[in-house]
């Protein structure tokens, strides 16, 4: 089995790109995530984690989230290795997420405030199981 779970900040704003040939969209972001203990140095340690995002969710992430918002992310952690352009054959781990779950709202004039971005129409109540409303016109009681 082969799951990840993790909750973090993002250390950059995400990276969006489009494969060739297939148009598919594709976005890339690390992940602080903190550990359990804290160190010798008496703080509290972080790992960063590679994530990629894929297709619709690539989307999603890049076009709302930035460096600092709080996430979880569930998917599947990937190893693969290429040839560097020294010739060293170099490895990468990464996550793979099939899940990212927004846990913090960003606060206006971060460089994560998208101005007041939203979930896609098709999607809002899927994420979260909420759906937004504009005004008391449209509460379904």
């Amino acid at each position: 089995m082969n799951k990840v779970f993790l909750i973090g900040r993002l250390t950059r704003d995400p990276e969006l790109k489009f494969t060739p040939g297939t148009g598919n969209a594709v976005a890339t972001f690390s992940l602080a995530v903190d550990r359990n203990y804290v160190g010798q140095s008496g703080q509290r340690e972080a790992d960063f984690i590679n994530i990629v995002c894929w297709r619709k969710l690539a989307e999603h992430v890049a076009n709302n989230l930035g460096k600092g918002r709080l996430v979880a992310v569930a998917g599947r952690i990937e190893t693969r290795s290429y040839q560097a352009q020294d010739g060293s054959k170099r490895y990468v781990t990464e996550v793979v997420a099939d899940e990212v779950k927004f846990l913090d709202w960003p606060k206006e004039g971060s460089s994560s405030y998208r101005g007041g971005a939203t979930i896609p129409e098709d999607s809002r109540e899927q994420e979260s199981g909420f759906f937004e409303v504009d005004g008391d016109d449209d509460i379904p009681f």
